[in-house]
This record gives C-alpha cells, structure tokens and sequence, in this order.
C-alpha cells in the first residue's frame, strides 16, 4: 500500500475504521508530530493499551514515515452522558442567532416560537441571553418565578407557560434593574441549570434565543446539546450585516458544523399607515438575500417595520397572536420555510456532534 501525506480527514479514518465507538477530540499537527485525543468510555490501563497497539501501527503504516504519532486517551465524562439523555424527550434545537444586538432577534424568536405551536407542535424557549434577557418580558411572565418538581427522585425547574409556550430565563431570577454581573464561567454554569435542571416534557422544538457575539454561552450550548439547525437573522445594514456574516461562519467551522436552516431579514421596509404600498428602505435593500446568496444559504424571508410588532412584544403578547394579520401571514411562511429545511437537514444529515473543545486550537479556521 502506497502511504499519503498528513490530513486530519485521513487520521479520522484510520481511527474509526478500528473502533468506531471512539470519538476524536482533536488532531493538532506540530511540525512532523501529530497528537491526537480520542474520548472512549472504557477508560482501563488494558482497554487504553490494546487500542493504542492497534492504532499506532496502523498510522505509521497509512503515512509517510516522517510523521510521528502520540495518542492522549480521556474518559467520556458521566455527567455529560447523563445531559444528553436528558434532552432525549427534545425532537429538535434550533439556536436563533443574530451575533449583533439590536436587531429584533428576541422578538422574532419570540413569534417564531408561537407560531410553532399554533401550528400544532410542542414549543420550548430558552433565553440563553445570560446577561439581557427577555423572553420574560415579551411572554408576560415578570414577576413570576418556575416551580420545583420531582423527577426520578430529583428537584427540577417547571418552565413557566405562556400562550402554550415553556418558557425559561435568567430574568425569572432576576429583579427588572438588577445587572447581571457574572464572568462566564458563572453564566456558563446559570445555563447549563437553565437546560438541564428543567422539567421540559416532550418537545417538537426547543429553540433557543443566542446571546449577541460568537462567545462562551454559544460554545457552552454546542458543548452540551445536540443542535439541528440555526437560523440568522440582520437588518440589512451593513454594520449589522458584518455580524451576521460571522454568526454564520461560527456555525460553519467544521469543528462546530451545525446547519443554518436560514436567514431572516428584519426591518426590511418601512410603509406608512396610510401609504401602504408605498415601501422606504430606511437601513439599506436586500442586504440580507444578497448575503443569503453569498453564503449559499436559504433566504427564509423579511419581516418589515411594523409598530404593532414592536407594541406587542412590550406588552408581553407577541404579534402573530393577532389571527388573521398581516404580521401572522409573515412568520407563517418564514416558519413554514424553518419546518421544510428543518426537515430535509434531517432526512440527509446525521445528528450534529456535541462539540468537544479542549483548547483554542480547537476553534482555529
């Protein structure tokens, strides 16, 4: 057999074509030495031992012999199995992302999020906005703190409900002008309570409202949950834009891969009362199709600037509750778009891996 040159595609080969049960963490190459992490759930000296002599044969057959190869084996940790099965009562998570705040990304998930559940479906919302939450206010849930229940002998959050919604948030635990002033660790941990000491009961979708950024709390999700897809959303200024376009990268790194069923355009247009079809591009035109088509990426549609969406978020009953409008027939077809991508990620795509990060090398293009 002829040996190849390094690619970390043809190290995961090997690996896998030996035990496929392993899971690969990271493969860094540093001048002619290559280490490789693998995560197994038997964590035996004689277990490590036997796969490491038929791995490092196998490696040093399959490349040139230049390359040398070191094996670090880490034992699959109980908790994080445990918070996978966890969610298994969870169909799909779907993070709606915007990497920049302002832009309406909390209303619109907010809507999106109703909209799923007047279709018929199961719907949970998690704010993972640690440090400005909002889904409380726009469920008109302030003031109102989830309930302990028992599960299998343990203490769990009950979600608050509203309009047949499960909602959770930091802002159920916080007072209306009271800072949340935690280094991420702190919030990582505030999450992770937050998704896995609740009481979610079946779901069709659990969608989760991101934080501005590409930070801690996105890494944080990715690590623990199964995500199906995401879904972006801008304004169609380019400042906005510029955000957006790095959202999008973020859930393209092949370490993180997790498919974006689409982006959403908001305040696309303005049309006065009593000028309705006449339409002023107050941020700039078609900014978000053009960069649907830069990224080849689905245009799930525009929502345009409606005051009655921006005075019912406010009050605490979102838009799409008014049957019959304008604003209804919007987040219909934009969810229906969700629903169709959603489902053909699913059909041609296996589940997205659970992120494993051990350093910053991890997060390198």
């Amino acid at each position: 057999m002829s040996k190849i040159n390094f690619s970390k595609e043809a190290v995961k080969k090997v690996v896998l074509d030996i035990d496929n049960k392993v899971k690969i963490l990271n493969i860094n190459k540093f001048s002619n030495q290559v280490d490789i992490e693998i995560e197994v759930s038997n964590f035996t000296h004689k277990a490590k031992s036997d796969l490491e002599k038929k791995l490092l044969p196998a490696l040093n057959e399959f490349f040139l012999k230049d390359i040398s190869f070191s094996i670090k084996f880490t034992a699959v940790k109980k908790d994080d199995l445990n918070n996978v099965n966890q969610l298994s009562n969870i169909k799909n998570v779907i993070a709606i992302s915007s990497a920049k705040g302002g832009v309406g990304k909390s209303t619109v998930t907010a809507n999106i999020a109703i909209t799923f559940k007047n279709m018929g479906f199961n719907v949970g919302v998690l704010d993972a906005d640690i440090y400005g939450p909002s889904m409380h206010i726009m469920f008109d849930l302030v003031g109102r703190k989830p309930l302990a229940v028992k599960v299998n002998g343990k203490s769990k959050m009950k979600p608050l409900e509203s309009y047949g919604v499960k909602v959770l948030s930091i802002g159920f635990f916080t007072g209306i002008d009271q800072a949340v002033i935690w280094r991420g660790p702190m919030a990582t941990k505030a999450l992770n309570q937050l998704i896995f000491d609740a009481e979610w009961g079946e779901l069709d979708f659990l969608i989760i409202d991101l934080p501005p950024g590409t930070g801690d709390i996105h890494l944080s999700i990715m690590q623990k949950i199964s995500v199906n897809g995401s879904v972006v959303l801008s304004t169609p200024q380019i400042v906005a834009m510029a955000d957006a376009r790095k959202g999008i990268t973020m859930f393209k790194q092949e370490n993180i891969n997790i498919p974006v069923l689409g982006v959403i355009e908001n305040m696309s247009y303005f049309s006065p009362p009593d000028l309705d079809d006449k339409k002023y591009y107050i941020f700039g035109k078609d900014g978000v199709k053009n960069l649907s088509e830069d990224f080849n990426i689905p245009f799930l549609g525009e929502i345009p600037i409606i005051q009655s969406l921006r005075e019912s978020s406010d009050i605490g009953r979102p838009g799409v509750l008014q049957e019959g409008s304008e604003l209804t027939k919007i987040f219909n077809e934009i969810t229906k778009k969700i629903i169709i991508n959603l489902t053909e990620r699913n059909k041609n795509l296996p589940p997205t891996e659970i992120l494993k990060i051990k350093t910053m090398a991890g997060c390198s293009s």
